[in-house]
């Protein structure tokens, strides 16, 4: 995509430069050499979630595909944060988690206070299963403000469902994957805009503070009779909720965040959410939540 560049502070007179005419052995020199003076330029990003059945990483990945540049990717599933890590300002932090009742969960939350920021610009950017996202995305823009970064851009985005896979089951879609590539598109025209974070308007997040009441989802999975006990659940729960016998495994629905992690790696499909309550409340839901929501983003 062309974007047009105005010399400044040099001793010629100023002329456009179409970056799409500048050699690419060249434009990363450019850039730093002439353009450093008048705008923020960010050439690498850090790519953050947490996804425990693969929606939140396929946006994060569509995000990072439509930036260039050099991209670390962490999964806080497989790899939390246990010391404070810093994510440099000449960076850009792309923060990815999912709703769970409207909120962040409390781990995602626990595991974003040792992410901090020196004057970074940020990405923030929400996935929820087509109910509502209510205080999550505001919740997540002010835990980063919080924490060091100034947030350029946010975005709530669509997937399918991780309790009830009925709804939104093929989502993110293509028409899903083409609005984050533009609101990704949109958060970087901005960041080259800017001089300094100073000149960054206040974003206007749908959400209310204080936030909504945490509340723990009610259904929790188990194993079924088609369980060979092989362990991989226990090793991918980030709470720890889930423990072997020799016969079958147990979930300790006071630990478990029901974020379907367990049900996702399960190679004998034999983790689920199951029961008469969980059919009774899942076709309530299908009928309330099934028509389609569309993505909402703030830049």
């Amino acid at each position: 995509m062309n974007s047009l560049v105005l010399l400044h502070n040099i001793n010629m007179q100023a002329t456009p430069i179409v970056k799409g005419d500048i050699p690419d052995i060249f434009e990363n020199r450019f850039s730093t050499t002439i353009r450093k003076e008048t705008v923020m330029h960010f050439r690498e990003a850090e790519l953050i979630y947490f996804s425990a059945t693969g929606t939140t990483r396929k946006v994060v990945e569509t995000i990072g595909n439509t930036i260039s540049g050099s991209k670390n990717n962490r999964n806080l599933l497989l790899q939390p944060f246990t010391e404070e890590t810093v994510v440099p300002s000449e960076k850009v932090a792309v923060v990815a988690m999912p709703v769970y009742n409207g909120r962040l969960p409390v781990i995602c939350s626990q595991n974003l206070a040792y992410l901090k920021g020196k004057n970074t610009p940020a990405i923030a950017v929400v996935v929820y299963g087509n109910r509502e996202y209510d205080d999550a995305l505001l919740e997540l823009k002010n835990l980063l403000e919080a924490n060091g970064f100034f947030v350029v851009g946010a975005g709530a985005f669509i997937a399918r469902h991780s309790i009830f896979p009925e709804v939104a089951t093929e989502r993110p879609d293509g028409n899903d994957l083409k609005a984050i590539e533009e609101f990704t598109k949109r958060c970087l025209e901005k960041l080259e805009t800017l001089s300094s974070s100073a000149d960054l308007a206040p974003l206007d997040i749908k959400g209310n503070f204080p936030y909504k009441e945490v509340k723990s989802v009610p259904m929790k999975p188990s194993s079924g009779d088609t369980c060979s006990v092989c362990g991989t659940c226990a090793d991918i729960c980030p709470v720890e909720a889930i423990t072997l016998t020799d016969v079958s495994t147990s979930t300790d629905e006071s630990l478990c965040m029901s974020c379907g992690a367990c049900i996702s790696v399960c190679p004998d499909e034999s983790r689920q959410y199951r029961g008469e309550d969980y059919e009774k409340f899942k076709s309530k839901f299908i009928e309330r939540f099934s028509q389609r929501k569309e993505p909402e983003f703030f830049v």
